[in-house]
C-alpha cells in the first residue's frame, strides 16, 4: 500500500471551498494560519499566475505566504484580489455593544 502526503491545496478546487477555508483562517486570528492558508490557495490556483497578478515574485510569495511568513496588509489585499476576492468585515452581535452616539440637535 502506497500512501501519498495530504496537501490541502489539492482540495481547494472551487470558489466556495476557498472562501470557507479562508474564512476559517481569518476567524482564527492567527497570522501564521492566515499566511499559510493564503499560500495554500495560491498554490492551488497556481503560484506563477498569482505572482504575475500581484507583481510579486514566486519566491517572495512562497516565503511570505507560509506559516513562518508575516505578510503585510498590502500583500494580503493583492493576493486576495488575484484570487478574485477581497476582504470584508463582519461583526458578531454582542450583548455589551457600545451604544451609538446620539445626534445633537441644532440650536
Amino acid at each position: 500500500m502506497k500512501l501519498s502526503k495530504y496537501d490541502v491545496a489539492d482540495y481547494l478546487d472551487d470558489d466556495e471551498m476557498v472562501a470557507a477555508y479562508l474564512d476559517l483562517a481569518f476567524e482564527s486570528g492567527e497570522l501564521a494560519r492566515i499566511a499559510a492558508a493564503l499560500g495554500n490557495v495560491a498554490r492551488a490556483r497556481g503560484m506563477t499566475k498569482i505572482a504575475k497578478a500581484t507583481g510579486l515574485s514566486r519566491e517572495q510569495l512562497y516565503k511570505t505566504l507560509s506559516a513562518e511568513g508575516k505578510p503585510e496588509l498590502a500583500t494580503v489585499l493583492k493576493v486576495m484580489a488575484a484570487f478574485g476576492g477581497g476582504l470584508k468585515s463582519s461583526f458578531r452581535k454582542s450583548k455589551r455593544r457600545a451604544a451609538a452616539p446620539k445626534a445633537r440637535k441644532a440650536a
